[in-house]
């Protein structure tokens, strides 16, 4: 991860800094707030603020003045009533403000997450840094032969030597023209007197897309969860997993009763069908049911067994 010394203390100085409110704090996230936690090879993730708790969605629910006087442990009931059944508005009425470091082709993603506040880091204003995301070798796979979207086998030896070596050398090139056009350096400075050079705006399209960019990301708490329910699935492709895996840990810190809900019955449950909802009445009363006659395609029926750990 590159945080620069100037960055750092930036960082040190405003955790430097404190003043009282009454507004509701969280100790847990406060410890980590607007420190840069690790991703990839040179990104991150930081809290740079937030607003709510759990009670603040108990109290939306309820209505009420303040935090009530009703029992951490008819919180944490409701929470998980609230979450059980999809009752969303409650967690919209918290919300986090996250700086994100991040390679381009994951914000091309990421940003399909439309219910959410972004601004990005402007190359048409300033120069990138000269930071790529380069896989480390357990990641470098084959295309998947079952899924379209997804990777298969790693790839080893000289096969996988190579490959690396592409990205790597392909992206130092990109990079030297990119600056080379605009007659430009790193720091944005002019190299040559006698050239003008290409504009920012277009010489940025010599770029990979394995470069990093950054923006400041805002977002309710329901969008959160969503996020992180879709992103850190073992489908996901591998990169957002682990953003949306340091995103969990942020979670769990930020409003724990909601996280063990989250956990609970998004995470960790199991969305039924109608009909493979009627599967699994017949099976736990004792009959004998096929994919041919459970009403379910073939897909669904697999999905169902892994569900089950049953052999499908």
């Amino acid at each position: 991860m590159a945080i620069s010394a100037v960055q750092k203390t930036e960082i040190d100085d405003i955790r430097g800094q404190s003043a009282p409110t009454l507004r509701p704090v969280v100790p847990a996230l406060e410890e980590i707030l607007y420190k840069p936690i690790p991703v990839l090879d040179h990104g991150f993730i930081r809290v740079v603020d937030y607003m709510g708790d759990d009670s603040a969605i108990v109290q939306a629910a309820r209505v009420s003045y303040g935090k009530g006087t009703q029992k951490t442990r008819e919180d944490r009931g409701l929470i998980r009533y609230l979450l059980r059944h999809w009752h969303t508005t409650p967690f919209e009425m918290c919300e986090i403000k996250l700086h994100i470091k991040l390679p381009i082709f994951i914000a091309r993603q990421w940003i399909r997450h439309r219910t959410a506040n972004v601004n990005e880091y402007s190359a048409r204003y300033s120069v990138m840094d000269r930071e790529f995301y380069i896989p480390d070798a357990e990641n470098m796979a084959a295309q998947s032969q079952t899924n379209n979207q997804g990777r298969g086998n790693v790839l080893s030896g000289q096969e996988a030597q190579r490959a690396l070596e592409i990205l790597k050398v392909n992206a130092a090139r990109s990079f030297d023209e990119y600056l080379e056009l605009m007659n430009e350096d790193e720091n944005g400075n002019k190299v040559c007197d006698e050239k003008q050079g290409l504009a920012r705006e277009l010489a940025r399209m010599n770029l990979p897309v394995n470069v990093y960019t950054q923006w400041y990301w805002k977002v309710d708490l329901h969008n959160f969860m969503r996020f992180i329910r879709l992103r850190a699935d073992d489908h996901a492709q591998y990169e957002i997993q682990a953003y949306a895996k340091a995103m969990l840990d942020v979670l769990e810190r930020w409003v724990p009763h909601t996280a063990e809900a989250f956990n609970d019955y998004q995470v960790g449950g199991c969305h039924l069908s109608s009909p493979a909802l009627v599967t699994v009445k017949k099976m736990l009363q004792g009959q004998k049911v096929t994919q041919e006659d459970s009403g379910m395609n073939p897909r669904e029926w697999r999905e169902l067994m892994a569900s089950l750990e049953m052999e499908a």
